[in-house]
């Protein structure tokens, strides 16, 4: 019987708590819901519009090293990863042949060096013999012949012997300037064919200067038009969370390419104060500042409205709602900059379904309906159709119609 009792005053006591619960929550719920959800306070904040693009961190430098001659690796002293300074030593061909070669011609231009020496007291000797008309005309002549040939032979071979000094001088393989190894697909020991062969040579390995790199990016069609050289960059590694770097923008592609699908410009941005966990071949996230403006009033995207090249909002008037035309300054993809027609604090709605008794219904007098409803399209909130999406998989861009209008004071664009 007392177990009885007990769970009829506990079943008693949590009905009287779930009464007072709902009651207390009821009083919490707002009158008019629709109405709270649909309204928006004009407000003093800072709007700032960037151009969002993705591109691949790479090196500025990168060299794909392959030797002029051919030959077999005789010295290989680097290897992935190394850190090497300029001009030191890279690889060394084998050169024994080359020196060999070397030694065959200081032999030919021995021998063509006596040949002139011969020719010249030849020569000098008939110079004598003519002026005393001891020897014919022809065998001076001849003898003048064989002096400029023998000149001529000891020039060829000493040319001989500077090709074959620049064709050792290849055989060693130095830095061009400070690098990494970034590859290296041969071995000590490996034969290898020069580049001024018939293709293009082996590659001995790949070097790069990591501590100048770029990111070489793809920018949108409708975003080129903004950008310009030497403005400020804001990267994000997305491999490195919390790392964010500064660049520059320092080329832009003359004619656009079609790349996974979306038509757009190269452009390549130079990072400024590399972080050493960045490394080539990672996805860099860029946002490039357009243009911005600090402290003015401002006004959601949904609540502005456009018909027929005119801007408007309607503003909350005791219990109506009040079409008012506006002048819009800086946009960026949530709020707009209103230079003229709004007040600090005013309410406006961000439903032009709204009609002037603040109920749901056909809309004001005169305002044609929203882009995309049964009744029409050329009026449009500029939160729902200003920023379209592209179909194509791209970042979104802005329409034409959210083109602002140029400001009577116009703020520094924040590059």
């Amino acid at each position: 019987m007392k177990l009885i009792l007990s769970l009829v005053v506990l079943l008693g006591l949590g009905a009287a708590g779930f009464y007072v619960y709902r009651t207390n929550s009821d009083k919490g719920v707002p009158s008019n819901p629709t109405a709270q959800a649909n309204t928006a306070v004009v407000v003093m904040r800072d709007i700032s519009f960037a151009v969002s693009a993705a591109g691949d961190i790479g090196p500025a430098d990168q060299v794909s090293v392959r030797p002029e001659v051919n030959g077999r690796i005789e010295e290989l002293p680097v290897d992935i990863g190394d850190q090497v300074k300029k001009g030191a030593l890279l690889c060394r061909l084998d050169d024994r042949d080359l020196q060999i070669e070397r030694a065959q011609r200081f032999t030919e231009i021995d021998g063509a060096r006596l040949q002139l020496q011969k020719a010249l007291r030849t020569y000098e000797r008939q110079q004598k013999l003519i002026k005393d008309r001891l020897v014919s005309q022809e065998i001076f002549d001849d003898s003048r012949t064989d002096h400029d040939l023998a000149t001529n032979g000891l020039d060829r071979a000493q040319q001989a012997l500077r090709l074959v000094d620049d064709r050792l001088r290849k055989t060693r393989i130095t830095a061009p300037f400070d690098c990494t190894v970034l590859t290296r697909p041969v071995s000590l020991g490996q034969t290898v064919s020069g580049s001024a062969g018939f293709n293009s040579g082996t590659e001995i390995m790949t070097i790069a200067n990591l501590n100048n790199m770029v990111v070489n990016a793809h920018v949108n069609q409708a975003d080129v038009i903004r950008l310009t050289t030497g403005r400020e960059v804001e990267i994000q590694a997305e491999s490195v969370p919390g790392v964010k770097m500064r660049g520059l923008v320092e080329r832009i592609a003359p004619q656009a390419v079609i790349k996974n699908g979306i038509k757009g410009f190269s452009a390549r941005i130079g990072i400024k104060d590399i972080d050493p966990r960045v490394r080539p071949g990672m996805t860099a996230i860029l946002s490039i500042p357009v243009s911005s403006a600090d402290n003015v009033l401002a006004v959601p995207l949904a609540a502005v409205f456009t018909e027929n090249g005119e801007r408007f909002v309607f503003v909350k008037t005791e219990e109506t709602f009040e079409r008012r035309s506006i002048l819009v300054g800086v946009t960026d993809y949530a709020f707009a900059e209103v230079i003229k027609g709004l007040a600090i604090n005013e309410v406006v709605s961000l439903d032009q379904t709204l009609n002037t008794t603040g109920k749901m219904g056909p809309g004001p007098a005169g305002a044609k309906p929203a882009a995309g409803s049964a009744g029409g399209k050329t009026a449009r909130g500029e939160g729902a159709t200003g920023i379209s999406g592209n179909p194509t998989g791209g970042k979104r861009e802005a329409a034409p119609g959210l083109v602002p209008v140029p400001r009577p004071n116009p703020r520094p664009t924040g590059s």
